[in-house]
């Protein structure tokens, strides 16, 4: 049996079907779908080089890479790559022959160091170490079960708040996009990412198959977004949260548990069953809120970087 690496393409069913298939087998804790993989593939900006791959041994769809540059990074030449195999199917090369794929696209692309997540899990990280690679910061997965867990009361909304959803701002989201961009510039990590442009924004998150409008519920004040918790789904039972965050102004009051709490209550009503969020190991209270939601950690995965100059 013989594995080979190509591109995927985005308009082949069986392409993003079997991409999806491998990445919820390997990685349980982050939705994917099959309009998710297209749409990726499709709406990434251009100066991102995205280049997704798999690997196919005998006609299945083994293991997969998202390669590509961080392109709203306000650092050049940052690459990133993530390789997912199918747990069931490891020992066949294909991790090697995509990593290898990968490093060249990203290298021809002028990238001067790269990034992974790997699960930190002994042989991943010997993959990962074996092939250069140094570990640095570590985030958890998280998981709620919202059919058999009991979410705390709700908190009183402070005075001049008023809770609204996404699907309010459908007309208009660019304050949707401006406190995403300040939220953004604060989220933990080993890049520090801008967002300046509107309308390739709105291409690849306001309109991303999984971003579920109704479910994503936003803090306002005085009709201004100030924080939110948006959130994503796949169209079954599985929820997870995409990004929970305050404006600077309006830190402290408690708005980003509100939105989180008022966003869970409404996927439990709407018939979601289980519920993933992820943190950065360091992010304290941010954990400490989702555990007060009552999630409890599933899964650690570990960065990984390599410098090729």
């Amino acid at each position: 049996m013989t594995v080979i690496v190509r591109d995927l393409r985005p308009d082949v069913p069986a392409d993003t079907e079997g991409f999806a298939r491998v990445r919820h087998l390997a990685l349980p804790y982050i939705l994917f779908t099959p309009d998710s993989i297209r749409h990726n593939a499709l709406h990434l900006p251009p100066e991102a080089r995205y280049r997704p791959l798999i690997a196919e041994e005998d006609g299945e769809v083994i293991g997969t890479a998202q390669v590509h540059l961080a392109h709203d990074s306000t650092e050049p030449g940052q690459g990133l790559l993530n390789i997912y195999v199918r747990p069931d199917r490891t020992g066949r090369g294909a991790g090697r022959l995509l990593l290898r794929a990968a490093e060249e696209h990203l290298t021809a692309q002028g990238a001067t160091r790269l990034f992974s997540w790997v699960l930190d899990e002994p042989a991943n990280r010997a993959f990962a170490e074996g092939h250069g690679y140094r570990s640095s910061r570590s985030a958890h997965f998280l998981r709620l079960d919202l059919a058999d867990s009991a979410l705390p009361p709700v908190p009183g909304t402070p005075p001049g708040i008023e809770l609204r959803t996404a699907a309010d701002f459908a007309d208009d989201p660019r304050p949707l996009f401006e406190l995403d961009a300040e939220t953004m510039r604060d989220e933990p990590g080993d890049l520090d990412y801008e967002y300046s442009d509107y309308e390739a924004w709105t291409e690849q998150y306001w309109k991303h198959p999984l971003l579920n409008h109704d479910l994503t519920v936003v803090a306002c004040a005085e009709g201004r977004p100030v924080a939110f918790s948006v959130a994503y789904t796949d169209g079954g039972t599985r929820y997870t949260t995409a990004m929970t965050g305050t404006a600077r102004s309006h830190r402290g009051r408690g708005l980003a548990k509100l939105a989180k709490i008022h966003s869970l209550y409404r996927a439990r009503a709407a018939g979601i069953t289980e519920a993933f969020t992820g943190n950065d190991a360091g992010n304290e209270p941010m954990i400490a809120i989702n555990r007060w939601l009552g999630y409890d950690i599933c899964a650690t995965e570990v960065r990984y970087a390599l410098d090729l100059v």
